[in-house]
């Protein structure tokens, strides 16, 4: 799976740019705050809807035009796909197919598998649950068309369920009606239980052996699945926290309020861990992810690293660079120094200055 090329128009710092890409290592170089880490983000929206960032659609759009449009390139099992995206001010965004509309940003999903590795994927690891939250839904939803429907439909029951419980503290003769929405809300909610039980599973096994790697077998982990409340629990403890739900005017159980820890002797990471163990962890997590998309889908994901090569030690960048060979990568940095220092291998750079391709070149670095 590669992405061939993406033009961007009116997105971000871009007023109009084309970025063809090598299926091998691709790098953005320049000056901070000139627009490397937009072309990333537009990728990422092209293969998932959203932003990496979280940002609004309306943020994406250039200042001063009231639209923008991204055009995706994408090989998957040697079929090219194209797909269009269109960001207007006021409105949903607009994704095409192969010129075709899809009627849900949901069917985009799937289509091309993307890592994404940044400085702030730390945030996984020492920020609150809902970042983990977040991290696993978006992997599970671009690798199982289930748990996107489930997640979906969870979602928009859990919505029509808390403005329920608002209007019962009003009209209290509505509570008869909130089983409606318990009995779907449970019957989605077990399944996603389930399935994030078996995704966390799966990547603990293979996190495991690439940290164990990294750190040369001096270091141990473990993610830890925290749920809410247990699949077979999940419908009476919606039932006895009902009164609470109701004053509260919204639900206090269920897989929205789920969490996941890294464990490292036996200690909580995030409370206990150093930075240095942090980024090994974030590091091994990415690695592992790659090997799940690929075990999956039969194919390798597209990968795109923002600026970390600065945040790693020698180690760890030695070991990132020796694990993605054979994977698309496009990586943004601030220079070429440590890639012709380490004679690490470069296929195609772009030199981007103010929102534009300045120099483009072809091999010749690093494959001396």
């Amino acid at each position: 799976m590669i992405i061939k090329s993406i033009e961007l128009s009116n997105f971000r710092n871009y007023e109009r740019e084309i970025f063809e890409f090598h299926k091998g290592t691709n790098v953005l170089y320049g000056d901070n705050a000139q627009g490397k880490t937009n072309v990333l983000e537009a990728i990422f929206v092209g293969g998932t809807t959203k932003s990496h960032k979280g940002s609004k659609d309306h943020e994406m759009i250039r200042s001063g035009q009231t639209e923008a449009h991204l055009r995706y390139f994408v090989e998957k099992k040697e079929k090219t796909f194209k797909v269009e995206v269109h960001m207007k001010r006021g409105s949903s965004k607009g994704i095409a197919i192969d010129g075709i509309p899809i009627r849900s940003s949901n069917e985009l999903l799937g289509l091309s598998n993307i890592v994404f590795f940044s400085p702030e994927d730390l945030s996984i690891i020492k920020d609150g649950p809902e970042e983990r939250r977040r991290f696993i839904d978006m992997e599970l939803c671009q690798l199982n068309k289930s748990y996107l429907f489930y997640l979906t439909q969870y979602k928009k029951i859990l919505k029509q369920r808390n403005a329920l419980l608002k209007q019962i503290k009003e009209k209290p003769e509505l509570k008869e009606t909130l089983e409606i929405w318990n009995s779907q809300l449970v019957g989605n909610g077990k399944k996603i239980i389930r399935l994030r039980e078996e995704f966390i599973e799966k990547l603990n096994m293979i996190m495991k052996k690439k940290h164990d790697s990294l750190t040369g077998g001096k270091e141990k982990i473990d993610i830890s699945y925290c749920p809410n409340c247990r699949e077979e629990e999940f419908e009476s403890q919606l039932f006895l926290e009902e009164e609470r739900d109701i004053f509260l005017g919204t639900t206090t159980a269920g897989p929205h309020r789920d969490d996941m820890l890294f464990i490292t002797e036996k200690k909580d990471l995030r409370k206990y861990g150093s930075q240095g163990q942090k980024r090994t962890a974030a590091l091994s997590l990415k690695m592992a992810e790659i090997e799940i998309v690929e075990e999956i889908t039969g194919e390798k994901p597209i990968l795109l690293l923002d600026d970390v090569l600065s945040e790693l030690d020698r180690n760890r960048q030695n070991y990132l660079l020796e694990n993605i060979k054979g994977i698309q990568t496009i990586i943004t940095c601030t220079g070429l120094e440590e890639f012709i220092k380490n004679k690490i291998n470069i296929d195609r750079t772009f030199e981007i200055i103010e929102g534009n391709i300045k120099k483009k070149t072809d091999g010749g670095i690093g494959n001396e």
